[in-house]
């Protein structure tokens, strides 16, 4: 039987532990440097012969003292450093809580993102944070939202149930970007978000048989995604902040750990989930680190 010493050390020493582990994933881990994720895939409908290498940011999530501008670019300059093809956005440059020190404005996060370089460009896509931060767009139900307008202003075009079409080597390539599935908050206590993503809409848009690569900030819309998609690629969940042996206890998905995080293949259909930058609600992470997607096609 533990003596009372011993049950008091086992105390204090779980005490002490668990104020290191808070301290590491408040304090520490949300500073590391920017983990790259490689990737490398041939996913269906890839032609023989296309090379594409996509770098991709999901939830920077700008703000105090956390992810200033001064950070941001200098994962700019990472990414740039990876020498990518063509750059990704998948949303989520707002921040996402009030656990902070001060703001990163729209122009200053958008400023620092004016800096991504590549041959093909860089493309964005909008977030549920980006909607939810603009009360005029919530109250008229419609954008543009202030995020929208900080991208477009730098250069940096911003697909909202939109595509566009690509090329390198002789090969084309389409990006489609779906519009947020959770852009409008609820009028009444109760009742769900309402999306503004178009699905059938946006694909439709596409004009020929080359393959496609879907931007949806959420990655809940993938189950509903045919398989004409070569990749879908989402970010949203941050990997669940917290992430144990595979597992994270609290994932921002209907479909809880199925989209959390990572490369999934379901039906020959592929969708990689970022982990993301930042984060909302708290500013904790733990076992998932902030990483910049590297994703190597054909």
């Amino acid at each position: 039987m533990i003596s009372r010493r011993g049950f008091l050390r086992f105390i204090g020493g779980s005490f002490l532990t668990a104020v290191a582990l808070g301290a590491y994933a408040a304090g520490i881990e949300p500073m590391l440097l920017a983990h790259v994720k490689r990737y490398a895939l041939t996913p269906p409908h890839w032609p023989d012969g296309l090379k594409l290498r996509v770098v991709a940011f999901a939830d920077i999530h700008a703000c105090r003292p956390w992810m200033t501008q001064e950070r941001i670019a200098s994962l700019v300059d990472d990414a740039n450093a990876l020498q990518p093809d063509l750059i990704l956005l998948l949303g989520d440059y707002i921040a996402g809580m009030p656990l902070v020190t001060g703001p990163v404005t729209p122009s200053q996060w958008a400023s620092a993102l004016s800096g991504l370089k590549a041959p093909l460009g860089v493309l964005s896509i909008l977030g549920n944070h980006d909607w939810w931060s603009d009360g005029f767009a919530q109250r008229a139900g419609a954008g543009p939202i202030i995020a929208r307008k900080a991208l477009e202003k730098v250069g940096i075009p911003v697909l909202e149930n939109d595509v566009v079409r690509l090329e390198k080597d002789g090969h084309g390539v389409w990006i489609a970007g779906l519009a947020d599935q959770l852009a409008l908050l609820p009028a009444r206590r109760g009742d769900p978000c309402k999306g503004l993503d178009d699905l059938d809409g946006t694909l439709a848009k596409v004009g020929d048989s080359a393959p496609i690569i879907l931007l949806a900030h959420e990655p809940d819309i993938f189950p509903t995604v045919p398989w004409r998609v070569s990749l879908t690629l989402s970010g949203h969940t941050h990997g669940g902040q917290v992430r144990l042996f595979g597992y994270s206890p609290v994932v921002p998905s209907r479909f809880g750990n199925r989209y959390a995080y990572g490369h999934v293949v379901e039906n020959d259909r592929n969708l990689i989930v970022s982990g993301g930058l930042g984060f909302s609600i708290l500013p904790v992470r733990f076992g998932m680190r902030p990483e910049i997607l590297q994703i190597d096609l054909g």
